[in-house]
Formats: C-alpha cells, structure tokens, sequence
C-alpha cells in the first residue's frame, strides 16, 4: 500500500501468488501469478507475470522485473485492450517470497538470472575453440615422423695411401693387406642423409 500519491488514491499494489507442489522435485514451488494495480479504490490495470517462480521454502530475486520489452518484459499485460498497456511497471532489485517466511527476512533466492548469460556462452565458446586448436597440435604432433630413421650414421674409416712424414704416428694405424700398404684414420665420421 503507497496511500494517495499526487491524483492517485489509494494506490495498492495486489501481487497474486500461488503454490503447487511437484512430484519431481519433491517439493512446494511458489509462483507469481498476476499483479495488480489498484487505485481510487477499482482495479485499474493487471499483468500477468511470467518465469517469476521459486521453491516455497526459498525467495525470488531479479535485478529487473519489468513490463518492458527492453527488460525482457516479465510482466505482460492480461489483455490487448487493457488499460495495462498505458502502464509501465518496473521494479528494480526485485524480491519476493510468499511463504514459509522467518523472522521478517527473506530466505535464500533463487535468481532470475539464465545459466547461459552472454559472457557464460562466450567462455564455452572461447574454451571450445582453444580445445580444438589444443587437439588439432596433439594430432601434429602425434603423426609427426621422427628424423632418426632418415639418418644413417656410420663410422667408416677413411683409406690413404702411406705418407713419408713421421710425425702422424700415433694418430695412424697401418693396416695389413696384400698388396700396398694403408693407413686408418681413427674417430672420423660421416652421415648419409637419406630423403
């Protein structure tokens, strides 16, 4: 009850609630089922309220409830040739519980706000796209060939014919054969590359 603001007197606001209770969630739930505005002592405009619903033993809470379409327009006026329709209603910081209320405080609230909120969706959509790029170098890098097959390292030994000089004596070692007389050299090695 607001008492007479300005022209308006006796201006009321009449929210309906009612309550049901549903075999799968094992519990009570409340609804708001219409809202009315009352002055001069006649109903004079009425809503029908949609999606504002709560377990009995909890609250209600939206930051907007509102006839407004830019507010997602909870509030929807009963009839096209209401005068409803010349009313705009919005209650900002909404909270409501009709039952099973204790010690004048709101119980816990349920809140309007959807699990999929724009910034929500983003994210999943956002960590989607990294875990396909994360799988996408998994895969790479699973299929990627090892070089070490395409290598072949061999230490072979390289043959010279017997120089003159002295003084290569401990870094050569003469090689028996039929024939000429070679030499080995010793830690030497070579790679084919096979692609």
């Amino acid at each position: 009850k607001f008492g007479d603001i300005d022209n308006l007197k006796g201006l009321v606001m009449r929210f309906l609630l009612t309550t049901s209770y549903y075999q799968l969630s094992v519990q009570n739930w409340f609804s708001l089922h219409r809202l009315q505005l009352v002055y001069n002592h006649s109903v004079q405009a009425t809503f029908n309220a949609t999606r504002i619903y709560a377990p009995s033993s909890y609250s209600y809470h939206c930051d907007r409830v509102s006839s407004l379409q830019r507010y997602d327009a909870l509030l929807i006026p009963s009839s096209p040739n209401d005068v409803s329709k010349l009313w705009e209603v919005t209650f900002i910081d909404f909270q409501i519980q009709g039952f099973n209320i204790q010690e004048g405080h709101f119980a816990y609230a349920k809140d309007c706000a959807s699990f999929f909120s724009p910034a929500i969706l983003m994210g999943l959509v956002m960590s989607l796209i990294l875990l396909l790029v994360l799988a996408y170098a998994l895969h790479m890098l699973i299929h990627l060939k090892s070089l070490d097959r395409h290598y072949e390292c061999k230490a072979s030994p390289a043959y010279f014919v017997q120089m003159k000089d002295n003084d290569m004596g401990d870094e050569k070692e003469p090689l028996r054969n039929s024939g000429n007389e070679s030499y080995e050299l010793r830690n030497q090695q070579f790679c084919k590359i096979y692609i």
